[in-house]
């Protein structure tokens, strides 16, 4: 496979381009600026091309990001703290933003002569973001096919939608990836806050898998309460 990974410079993705660059040729990464107030992943995105030696390129989509208002990871609205699993977890949501991401995506691998594009999409988004799900990476590949038909075949690789967030640790581990060179925090402060979703699932994942966290997080504990507030 010649392999374009969508990579935001989170944990998942770069662990997904470490793991493609391990076993597959890997043609670059493709970031996404679309106005997220956590842009700093996108230097993290950077830094994973860079130790990787491929190209990297960030599309600047933030007119379109403007407009998927409602979202605290796009407007002025809190963040908010505790694991995924909460239902206020859902003002995190971007609305269609991997079907958009994607489409980018596939186009870029298709004019470019790659025939598979990576996303880091896993089994932990299920509950909260339905582009996440098994159901839409399905149905994106077979709408691809039929948008690409006679002009390219393009591949949607997703080998975490069915894993945990553990899981990814793991295969991350196995592959070499620098967890510390990663960013997961919703709120892009100068420390990973420790306490909204994205923090206490990233927190939780080095717990599960048993391999150390060198993370930096404000507060590391909090994602304990959130765990016995998830088992009451």
């Amino acid at each position: 496979m010649n392999t374009l990974v969508v990579c935001s410079g989170g944990l998942d993705s770069v662990s997904l381009a470490y793991k493609v660059a391990a076993g597959h040729k890997l043609a670059g990464l493709l970031s996404f600026d679309y106005g997220q107030r956590h842009s700093k992943e996108l230097g993290f995105a950077a830094l994973c091309a860079e130790r990787l030696s491929v190209p990297h390129r960030i599309i600047d989509i933030r007119e379109i990001g403007s407009g998927l208002s409602g979202s605290a990871l796009t407007d002025n609205v809190d963040v908010p703290d505790g694991h995924y699993a909460e239902d206020t977890m859902k003002v995190t949501v971007v609305p269609n933003r991997n079907a958009i991401l994607l489409a980018i995506a596939f186009g870029f691998a298709a004019a470019r002569g790659a025939d598979t594009v990576a996303t880091a999409v896993h089994g932990g988004d299920h509950f909260i973001y339905p582009d996440c799900r098994p159901a839409f990476t399905e149905a994106f590949q077979m709408m691809q096919d039929r948008a690409l038909d006679g002009y390219a075949n393009i591949r949607l690789y997703a080998p975490y939608v069915n894993l945990t967030k553990a899981d990814i640790v793991e295969d991350g581990a196995r592959h070499g990836t620098p967890f510390a060179e990663t960013w997961s925090c919703y709120k892009g402060g100068e420390r990973h806050c420790g306490r909204c979703g994205t923090c206490v699932e990233r927190r939780e994942a080095f717990h599960l898998s048993g391999h150390p966290d060198p993370t930096d997080y404000e507060d590391a504990d909090f994602w304990l309460d959130a765990l016995r507030r998830r088992s009451v």
